[in-house]
């Protein structure tokens, strides 16, 4: 299979698990990533830091229809979503500026850690209790530092930290859902944004990218993706979710033990 093959394959694949269960792709594009670039010696000991900005990258594109769905709806509550926009721009900066810092195994280690987190929220569905309504302007800017902080660190949208918050306050979890789509955007603008920037001209870099960005597996990528969303929203009024959410918890901690594992 080409590396172009393969880039399609995996935005099928993201897409569909989009689709299906409403999960990022981030958590599966940046393990999947590192082992393809690893295996053809390319960026060298930049290849995390270059999949996490492609895959905020490829967010940035596949959010728009989300963002635009939940809207005709009504579903998102646009006034906390501008309350949160200025700590997630920061914090985006802020996470990208810490990730492009740190040495490439310790970034991967972080993020095999955040996986594993991750993979058994999904499988135990553990949720915080509401019991507040939103803070005021200054927890919420903090709230949106963190989200945008630990979305740009690892390379997600940033869903399974700003529904819990929103939850916690007391939103619907309708909404919380859809502002939370909202919320992916300029998470993955303002971190992408950051990536180019922090990474323009890094030496070990391929031809094709641009800073952290890497042009060829950010279109293979969001073409399949798109294409492939509605098929897995098809599929998830026919299967168990449940059940569905617990195997694909077990696929994350795979991913998350491979990224673990000292190979960098």
């Amino acid at each position: 299979m080409t590396i172009m093959a393969s880039y399609a394959v995996l935005g099928a694949f993201v897409g569909i698990m989009a689709g299906l269960l409403g999960v990022g792709g981030g958590l599966i594009i940046v393990p999947v990533l590192v082992y393809l670039w690893q295996s053809q010696g390319l960026a060298g000991d930049q290849v995390v830091q270059l999949a996490i900005g492609t895959s905020l990258a490829t967010i940035v594109l596949t959010s728009i229809s989300s963002v635009w769905s939940h809207h005709r709806h009504g579903s998102v509550q646009w006034p906390i979503f501008w309350r949160l926009v200025p700590g997630i721009l920061l914090g985006a900066w802020l996470g990208a500026t810490i990730a492009t810092q740190l040495p490439g195994a310790a970034l991967k280690r972080v993020f095999g850690i955040f996986e594993l987190l991750m993979a058994a929220q999904m499988a135990f569905g553990v949720r915080p209790a509401s019991h507040r309504r939103l803070p005021g302007v200054l927890g919420v800017g903090l709230a949106g530092t963190v989200i945008g902080s630990v979305a740009a660190i690892v390379g997600i949208g940033g869903g399974v930290l700003t529904v819990p918050f929103l939850t916690w306050c007391n939103v619907r979890i309708q909404q919380a859902v859809a502002t939370s789509a909202a919320c992916g955007l300029p998470i993955a603008m303002g971190g992408a944004l950051a990536y180019v920037v922090l990474g323009w001209g890094h030496a070990q870099l391929p031809t094709g990218a641009a800073g952290y960005v890497y042009g060829p597996a950010l279109l293979g990528i969001v073409i399949t993706s798109m294409l492939f969303a509605p098929l897995g929203a098809a599929l998830s009024r026919r299967l168990s979710t449940l059940m569905l959410k617990r195997v694909f918890a077990l696929f994350l901690v795979a991913l998350g033990l491979w990224m673990l594992a000292p190979q960098l």
